[in-house]
């Protein structure tokens, strides 16, 4: 009897030991194949269009849309917000995809998309490229793709792990850029956490004018979960200081994504669609911007919803987390919420026409 629990207890030991092994080596092979992109790369050199016209129209439309990433339609759930779902079955994620790809065409006279949530191989929309389908789609547009979120294996949640990701932002545009830059956020979360999170970025397409001046647009989609105010302050200082810097240089500047929080005084106006109104736990503050820039949105609408349960409109919270941000040389002339009711997305999409001011003006 002795003999047998001491077999027993080195057997466990064993068992221990090797479970340890794996755990170890599992961090370590993540810990090296992190991915850590530089604080600013270039996506689009400038020279790569030799014939880059100085634009001469004075009003542009632009579209944002979080698509999340084709596996967040009304049906589904997600387990990182009180949900279980991890991703759609492979029926669904094709049904979401084809409807955002239809959306995207069928509103070819927009000018700009500022995309967000694209997936490129991941285990949890079957591998599908994203990047390629959209970008097949618009033929004709000049494309833009900027990696957020690149992991080998998420082991969350253990039960069905959501394993290989790979995502990122896409900008189109009908003209193209002088230039393309992706710049880094600061990282929100310490080591082991930040192996397994996105890789918060926005990306910069710069468009001259004929006027000398450039249009600059912005594609950002910054953290979510994060309620540290100091954080996420440091991480808005950085697309801040940009815009800023632009700006200052006589450009005119858009800022446009999912920003994962309010507007500053946010409230909606009239039944909200029907839709059930939950505010973001964070908010952007009044004075994250000098006067004269202007914070552009629709509330008559939301632009995101809870994804604790399938989507039934009146029931799940609904919240405005996409807009823009414009410099005061920008005249916004619309804005509207494209109410699609989260039936591909979790997110609507938002729609902008603007007016480039001039002296005159």
């Amino acid at each position: 009897m002795c003999t047998f629990i001491k077999k027993l207890l080195k057997l466990i030991a064993w068992l221990l030991l090797i479970v340890f092994l794996v755990f170890a080596g599992f961090i370590v092979y993540i810990t090296i194949t992190d991915y850590q992109p530089e604080q600013v790369e270039v996506l689009v050199e400038e020279g790569t269009y030799p014939n880059v016209q100085k634009l001469q129209q004075d009003t542009f439309s632009l579209m944002n849309w979080n698509i999340g990433y084709a596996g967040l339609g009304q049906e589904m759930d997600f387990f990182y917000d009180g949900g279980e779902g991890v991703g759609p079955t492979k029926e669904l994620s094709e049904k979401y995809l084809n409807s955002i790809v239809d959306f995207v065409v069928g509103n070819d006279s927009v000018d700009f998309w500022l995309l967000q949530e694209i997936d490129v191989k991941s285990k949890r929309t079957y591998r599908e490229n994203q990047v390629n389908v959209l970008t097949n789609a618009k033929e004709g547009s000049y494309s833009v793709y900027a990696m957020n979120y690149k992991v080998p294996f998420v082991p969350v949640p253990v039960t069905n792990p959501m394993g290989l990701v790979e995502a990122g932002l896409m900008t189109f545009s009908n003209f193209p850029p002088a230039e393309a830059l992706r710049y880094a956020y600061p990282l929100i979360a310490a080591w082991p956490d930040k192996l397994f999170l996105l890789d918060r970025c926005f990306i910069l397409n710069r468009y001259p004018l004929e006027n000398g001046s450039d249009l600059v647009i912005f594609n950002t989609h910054n953290s979510a979960y994060v309620y540290d105010s100091v954080l996420r302050i440091e991480e808005l200082q950085i697309i801040k200081k940009v815009m800023l810097a632009e700006y200052n240089k006589g450009n005119y500047v858009i800022a446009g994504g999912d920003w994962n929080q309010n507007p500053p005084g946010y409230q909606p106006s009239g039944d909200y669609n029907t839709h059930k109104f939950f505010p973001s736990i964070v908010k952007m503050n009044f004075d994250f911007m000098p006067n004269g820039w202007t914070w552009a949105y629709d509330d008559s609408a939301p632009t995101n919803r809870q994804n604790d349960k399938p989507f039934i409109i009146g029931e799940n919270g609904t919240t405005c987390l996409d807009y823009y941000l414009v410099s005061p040389n920008i005249e916004i002339i619309d804005v509207e919420v494209i109410d699609l009711k989260f039936e591909h997305s979790d997110h609507n999409p938002i729609y902008i026409k603007a007016h480039l001011k001039t002296e005159s003006d």
